[in-house]
């Protein structure tokens, strides 16, 4: 087996490069990743990113958004999270089999003293019953990659901040929080690791995997990033990762329901979003305004459904025409808010 540790912390970034590595570089041994990243939401492919997310928690935090190319559901991450991912050819393992896959590491956390840590249901791994890893798969030109998180010492009061999960999936999993499903594994393992920061975490843990006391022993089996690497990884980076198409505009249709009462009356508005942009509005209420509001509504046709998209639209519309004593900053909050 042959492992690469990214240097970076920018979750896009290293999507980019366990996608490069898969598809480009031949490796006749399996490979294994591992990546660390600062505060990041890594939505699933076929996820609309904006139902997932609590967009202006995200915006007002710095916290970087993404669309990974596995399925699976939004997971949030920091620094005190460690990402691993195998990469095999495709006929060596099934799809969808993710035990075979994080067995391994499930081995090493018993050896760490973690030995409650087991594989459960579909996809997650569990600690004394709580989650602290979930995984995700991916195949394509006879390569799978199988990739997961180890939430170490995430700080989980952002997950329920960051992440707007919808009620019925809360309700559907019997359990009254997000927060009440995940945990920390530090305090699981042994006291002399519990101390470990997250790259010693990932060191320890290379270490269990090769079965070596020192790492200078398997550096013939760390890959090195060429040039022409590197240049392919920018190339996915700009293509996917860090690209608003990829990340919002992929997001299947979906329609959204904003209603709010004012001093001057209420607007109702309904909104047909596809591909992350707007298809179609309408603006219903008691509100008055000499002009139709059916004017801003054909303005907004086809622009993201971004904040900053709509504020640049409606900076050039007197919409006290439209909705006459409303502030159009109070309209914005309305509908992003």
């Amino acid at each position: 087996m042959y492992y690469y540790v990214m240097k970076s912390n920018d979750i896009r970034r290293n999507l980019a490069t366990e996608q490069y590595l898969m598809n480009e570089i031949q490796f006749d041994e399996p490979l294994l990743l591992f990546y660390i990243e600062g505060p990041c939401i890594i939505v699933g492919r076929n996820q609309n990113t904006l139902e997932e997310i609590n967009k202006k928690y995200v915006d007002e935090h710095g916290i970087v958004v993404t669309r990974r190319l596995s399925g699976g559901g939004a997971v949030y991450q920091d620094l005190g999270n460690l990402c691993f991912s195998f990469v095999v050819d495709s006929d060596s393992e099934e799809f969808g089999d993710f035990k075979s896959f994080v067995q391994p590491i499930v081995d090493a956390l018993h050896d760490m003293g973690a030995t409650s840590a087991e594989v459960s249901g579909r996809n997650d791994i569990l600690v004394d019953g709580k989650k602290f890893s979930g995984n995700a798969m991916y195949t394509k030109n006879g390569k799978t990659f199988s990739h997961g998180t180890l939430m170490l010492d995430v700080d989980l009061s952002v997950i329920p901040k960051a992440l707007d999960v919808p009620e019925d999936k809360i309700k559907s999993k019997g359990i009254k929080s997000v927060r009440s499903r995940v945990t920390n594994l530090k305090p699981y393992l042994a006291p002399k690791y519990q101390n470990l920061t997250t790259p010693e975490f990932r060191d320890r843990l290379l270490k269990e995997l090769f079965h070596v006391d020192d790492l200078d022993q398997i550096k013939d089996k760390a890959y090195q990033l060429t040039e022409a690497d590197q240049d392919g990884i920018d190339k996915i980076f700009d293509d996917y990762y860090n690209n608003w198409n990829w990340v919002y505009g992929n997001s299947p249709e979906f329609t959204v329901k904003k209603r709010q009462h004012f001093t001057n009356g209420t607007i109702d508005a309904r909104l047909q979003v596809e591909d992350g942009k707007i298809e179609n509005v309408k603006f219903y209420g008691d509100f008055f305004g000499p002009k139709d509001a059916g004017e801003v509504a054909d303005q907004l046709k086809g622009v993201r459904f971004e904040r900053q998209d709509v504020a640049n639209v409606l900076k050039d519309i007197d919409t006290n025409q439209y909705f006459t004593g409303i502030a159009k900053d109070d309209i914005l909050a309305m509908l992003f808010d």
